[in-house]
Formats: structure tokens, sequence, C-alpha cells
């Protein structure tokens, strides 16, 4: 059976996904419902659960340990690809305090771990670690001796190594102790299937080589957002899929629950912070594995997202399962309370996003360049030779060589594109940026193309393709009415047939530059007998064709983008129509479909995170306001991974429909709250014109803004897609959407 979209996991490669699937087969076959349920009753008084044997004989422990001390070097990111199928168990036990400790002792630069790892690694001893404030360190016969008490360490009460952090001088720095040698107390934990414990050292000695050398306490908070991080995206994968199916399934008032809105966008919000969480992560591990410069900063960004959407996508499955979810019973609050614990344990949300924003406005950022397989070296050598030449042509003949040579649409089948394979399309759009070409702006022509191409014949190829692609001919979409928006299959356009073509009559609405269009796609009402999505054509109108009246729709910006069109007995040619009549409603789709894919990113003429930080940098920002910019940006690169993560999915042949859907609703939203911030910060200064303020552009983008989600598929229709299409919920009774 074919998988839901949520359910393809972190990983990206045919390794990750194999992976992936064997460990959640293994854990859905060893982990039982009623050895996790005798945990919970036991209150983690055992130290090892009764699958640890089993668990161990899989060597996870030891994916993202170097294989020269002892572990398989696959990195944090096959092993966060492990502890994603894992978390969906909800597993007690020690595995993710040791396998954090592990990591963290591989990351050191000490002689502790020769000993350490391997003991670590083949289950036969438990650690766990501190992450909360450093105990008093005092220098002491040639160490240290160490003082003061560490709550809430994450398998502390049954762990035979501990982690502590000490204060040496300025410096937190970590060391290596014995259980036996502090005093463990056992602490009621909101995770009733993991023992926590307060650790008490009174005057212990640590020498200097149980001292983690090299491990800073920003690297320390790095990888464990890393390691608790991916468990937390396992926990909202069983959230989202288990309220998901209790929607497809849950019976009330004579429908299943799913079928109704706001259940139905529930659910499709949580499908959404899962799909973001898996991207952030999926950086921060990839970018520590790779030891790059601003792997801390791509963790800071995970921990700001993941734990925060794990706690909200416990909450949203136990709201969706109503009176059971608060049972006892239901394995619901499980699931809430580790996300409630990881959260607990990565710091304050206050503290995560301002890291971020302090990082960000000191000039950190992270690249969104994609690391490309081997073969694209040969097709850039390619592209760039033939490119070459069009570099030094004036403007009209540099859009007759783009528009000729396919390089404007390449996925277009030759002539009018390139065939180009999902591949050479990114080569080929990053070479066209290095020789600095502009390319035409098609706006809705790119659109129009993709469906002439497509459906067409090859006089409209050629009438209209071509001079699209040569920049040479503006389009405008004749789609939505005054009642049919995005609902499209409820037009009342209608076409009816005369000799030699067809008379249309009707009124579209929220057309863009249609004052300013040659040629106009134009969807109409031809068999009002058919179904909805059927009896419909697809026309190409001349729009200077008599009986076409545009009249400018006047918006909040003062300005008139959108039209309202009006068609009087308008006269289409039968070679006009589209692919075949009655059938428009699949030539609209490619249409739509282009389009949703088009609008997925952010968009430079609205408020991005550059606006951001150029407003904030300089600035004497309250904390309260700091905080607001780390979480801005935070969200700005979760949707840039979410891009990363798409095409690197299209380079595997991957449905990206609807992640497509996701990446456009949290850009459009993003530019929205980015525009509210800066006007609410500016105060008086944001609601007048003042020289030497960003009033301006910021008044600008916030009005502007508002638009961004409502064209395209307002949020509301994009959380119908997305439920629906992501998680399989019940279209809704009247089959809009």
């Amino acid at each position: 059976m074919a998988k839901n979209t949520y359910e393809l996991g972190l990983g990206l490669t045919e390794e990750h996904r194999a992976l992936a699937d064997s460990v959640r087969a293994f854990a859905e076959r060893a982990i039982t419902s009623e050895q996790v349920r005798a945990a919970v009753e036991s209150k983690g008084e055992d130290k090892f659960p009764p699958f640890w044997d089993a668990l161990v004989g899989q060597e996870l422990l030891g994916l993202h340990i170097p294989e020269d001390k002892g572990g398989h070097g696959a990195g944090l990111l096959t092993l966060a690809v492990a502890l994603e199928a894992l978390g969906r168990t909800v597993a007690p036990g020690p595995f993710v305090p040791t396998a954090l400790s592990a990591a963290l002792v591989a990351a050191a630069d000490s002689k502790v771990g020769i000993e350490l790892i391997p003991a670590l690694l083949d289950g036969s001893h438990t650690a766990a670690v501190a992450l909360g404030t450093a105990l008093h360190a005092q220098a002491h016969d040639g160490g240290y001796r160490i003082a003061g008490s560490a709550d809430a360490v994450l398998g502390g009460e049954h762990a035979d190594i501990l982690l502590l952090p000490i204060t040496v001088g300025n410096d937190v720095r970590w060391a290596v102790v014995e259980s036996a040698d502090v005093t463990v107390t056992a602490q009621d934990s909101i995770d009733v299937l993991r023992g926590s414990a307060r650790i008490t050292a009174d005057g212990v000695h640590v020498g200097a080589d149980q001292i983690l050398d090299g491990l800073s306490e920003q690297r320390v908070r790095s990888i464990a957002a890393v390691v608790l991080g991916a468990e937390a995206i396992g926990v909202m994968s069983w959230c989202v899929s288990t309220a998901a199916e209790y929607a497809k399934t849950r019976v009330q008032f004579g429908r299943p629950i799913g079928q109704f809105q706001g259940v139905k966008h529930r659910c499709a919000h949580m499908g959404i912070a899962l799909e973001k969480a898996r991207a952030v992560l999926w950086d921060a591990a990839s970018a520590l594995d790779n030891d790059d410069d601003t792997a801390d900063f791509a963790a800071d960004i995970a921990a700001v997202i993941v734990p925060d959407a794990a706690v909200q996508c416990a909450q949203d499955c136990i709201q969706v399962h109503g009176g059971i979810g608060f049972t006892w019973e239901h394995d619901a609050h499980l699931y809430y309370r580790r996300a409630l614990a990881i959260r607990g344990l990565l710091g304050t949300r206050e503290e995560r996003a301002t890291r971020v924003a302090e990082q960000s406005l000191a000039g950190t950022a992270r690249s969104s360049e994609l690391e490309l397989p081997d073969e694209a070296e040969a097709i850039r050598t390619q592209v760039r030779a033939e490119l070459a030449p069009l570099v030094d042509l004036g403007e009209d003949d540099q859009l007759i060589a783009l528009g000729d040579g396919g390089w404007v649409q390449p996925h277009l089948p030759k002539p009018y594109g390139r065939s180009a394979s999902p591949l050479e399309q990114i080569v080929i759009a990053q070479e066209i940026k290095a020789a600095g070409i502009p390319m035409p702006q098609l706006l809705m022509g790119g659109w129009a193309v993709q469906a002439v191409v497509a459906h067409g014949t090859e006089s409209q190829k050629q009438d209209l393709a071509v001079p699209t692609l040569r920049g040479d001919v503006v389009w405008c979409q004749l789609f939505s009415e005054p009642g049919a928006g995005s609902d499209l299959a409820s037009l009342t356009t209608k076409a009816e047939k005369v000799d030699g073509g067809w008379k249309v009559t009707g009124q579209k609405i929220w057309t863009t530059v249609a004052q300013f269009s040659d040629w106009a796609m134009l969807i109409a009402r031809t068999d009002p007998s058919k179904p909805k999505h059927e009896g419909i054509t697809y026309f190409v109108l001349d729009m200077s064709t008599p009986g076409v009246t545009v009249r400018p729709l006047r918006e909040m910006t003062g300005s008139a983008l959108f039209n309202e069109v009006f068609l009087d007995d308008v006269f289409i040619p039968d070679e006009n129509v589209v692919g075949n009549v009655n059938d428009g409603w699949n030539v609209a789709r490619t249409t739509l479909a282009g389009e949703r894919v088009a609008l997925s990113q952010k968009m430079e003429a609205y408020a991005t995170d550059k606006d951001l930080l150029q407003f904030a940098r300089g600035r004497n920002l309250g904390p309260l306001a700091r905080y607001r910019v780390g979480e801005l940006v935070a969200e700005s690169q979760a949707i840039d991974l979410i891009g990363s993560r798409i095409v690197l999915k299209q380079l595997s042949g991957a449905d990206v429909s609807t992640t497509s859907s996701v990446g456009k609703l949290l850009g459009m939203g993003l530019g929205q709250a980015i525009a509210e911030f800066v006007v609410a910060e500016l105060g008086p200064a944001g609601a007048v014109s003042i020289p030497g303020e960003p009033s301006d552009k910021a008044m600008e983008q916030l009005i502007a803004g508002r638009a961004t989600t409502i064209y395209g598929g307002t949020t509301e229709v994009q959380l119908n897609v997305i439920g629906e299409r992501m998680l399989g919920l019940p279209r809704d009774a009247q089959g809009v959407s």
C-alpha cells in the first residue's frame, strides 16, 4: 500500500527510507502496547524494558558514532531517522538518554570515551545527561571538586553513567561521573515512561581525564536539540496519523468528523507542523554531521520549531479524539507527556528564540544551496557553454534566444522547453542566475504556456506559446467568478455553440493585470446538463475581442492590480478551444498545478526575513521584540528548507504537490507576520509616513500582504487540500476543494 505524504519521514535518500521502514517494523513488532502499559503502571521501576536486548541487537545505539570510536559512522541524521521511527512507539527505557550521552562523549576530545563508548553501545551500561543549571566546580588535586544539584535528568534514575555540567571559571564544561559517586533521587516526571532524577554532588572529586574537552555548552545544546527533537518528531508523526485515522472513521451527525472543516483544518495544521519540524531537524542534523560553521545556528532554529510543534500536535491529537482522548486508557496522553518532557529539557522558548535572534542580528545565516549529485557537474558544463553566447546579446535578441532555446520553462518538452529533468532544471536556474541573464517575467503567461503546450494544437503552440516564452505576450486568467472563487467547478459563465465558434457570456473577477493583457485563459460552461466538473471547456481569448469589458478594482492599497471582466456575447472561434470540448477541467488543472507550485515560495514583493533583519539591526529592541525576531527568522528558515526538501524529493521522483501547498501556506502567512511585526514595533511611526523611517514600505507591505493568503487558493482552501490529499481525510459534503 502506498504511503501517505506525511508518513515519508525525515530521510530523503533511499537508504534512510529503508532504515525508517526497518526500525518502524521492528518497533511495531517488538515494543508492544502491553509492554508500554506495564511500564506506565510500574512507574519506571525497571531499569531495562523487556525489549531492551532486542533493541540493542538492532545496533541503533552506534549509528551516529564515528567508526574509529566503535560505531557505524552514519552520523546524527541517520540516528534521527531511526529515532523518528522509534519515537512513534513512545518507548520506555534508556535508549534516547544513552544515545544522546554517547553522541556527546564521541563529540568530545577525551580519553574517557575509549572505555565508555563500547559499554554504551553494547547496552551493558546506560547513561544520562543533565541539561539544566551547571554545578559548581573548584580546582582540586589535579581535577575538580564539584557540588550542587541538577534536576530533571532524563533517564537519570537508573543511569550507570552521568554527564554533568560544571562551571569552570566563566565556562561550562561536562564531567563524566559514575552514578555511585553521587546521590540519585527519583523525581515524579510528567513523562510516566522514563525515570527522571535529581542528581546531587557533595564534594565529588572529578579527575581531569573525566572532563569532556572540546565540548562547548552550545554544542551540547545543539546535539541535544537534534537527538531529542528527532524523538519529538516521532511523537508528532504518531499524533498526526492517529488523529487523521480517527477523523476518517469517527462518525458524528451522520458524517465522519474529518469532513467537518474545523476538524479537517486542525488535522491539516498538525500535518503542516510535522513537515516544518522535519525540515529544520533534517537541516540541523545534516549541518552537525558536516561540522558546518552555522551548525549551532541550525540546531537553535530546530530547537525553536520542533519541541513546541510536538506539544501542539499532541494537544491537537487529544482534541480531535474528544472525550476518549482525555482518558487514561488512550495512549494520546503518553505522547503529550513525552512531548512536554522533551520541550522542558531544551529550555524555555524565550531562551531558544532569543539565541536565534542574536545570531541572526549578528549576521549568521544558513545557506539554502543544495548539494547536488555528481552528475550535475557534467550538466553544468554543457549548460554554461550553451548560455555563454547569450550573455552579450542585446535585450530583445536575448529574450528571443531564451524563449527559442527552451530556457524560460526548461521542464516543458522540446522545442518549447528542454525536456529538462528536475536536476537539469536546478542547474539551469543556477547558471542563468550566475551569468546575470535577466529572465522574462511571464506572470500568468507561465501557466498559460503549460496548458497550451500540454493540450493545445500545433497552431496554438506556435502562435501563443512561442511568443509568450519570448516575453512578447501578456496573459491574464479568467477563472474566478463572483460566485465561484476557489470553487471553480461552480462557475456560471456559459459558452453557447454558434457557427464557427462559441458565444460567451458571463463575469469574471479578481483577474490580475487584465487591463494590460493581450490574451486570457478562460474557462466556461459549455454543457450545463453535465455534472459540475464536466461540461467545462478551456478557451484562449484575444482580449481585444468585441464584448470584452475590463473594469479595474481598486484594492486596499489604493492601486488596481485586480479587475472585473465582463463578457457580453464574446465570440471565440473553434480554433481557440484548448483540449477537447467539455474537458476543460483537466486542462485547467494543468494551470492550477503550475500556480500552486509557483506560489509555494516566499515572494520578494512582500515582506521577507531580509526586510525583518534590515529593520531590526541597530534598533534597541526589547526582550519581547527580540524573541519575536527569533521566531520569525526560524519560521522563514523552515520555509526555505521545505522548499529545498521539495526539490530533493522531485529529484527522487516523489510527488510534491501537497508539500508545495504547505510551502505556499506558510510563506504567505510569514510575509504578513513580518509586516505586522515591523508596523507594530514602529508604534506611532508605523501609522504615518515619516522621513528616514521604514514606515512607507512597512505600511505598504502590511496592507498589500493581506491578499497573499487569499489569491492562488485561500488559506482555508489550502487547508482543505492538505487535509484531504496529505492526510486522506474525506472531502466536504458539497465536494468543494
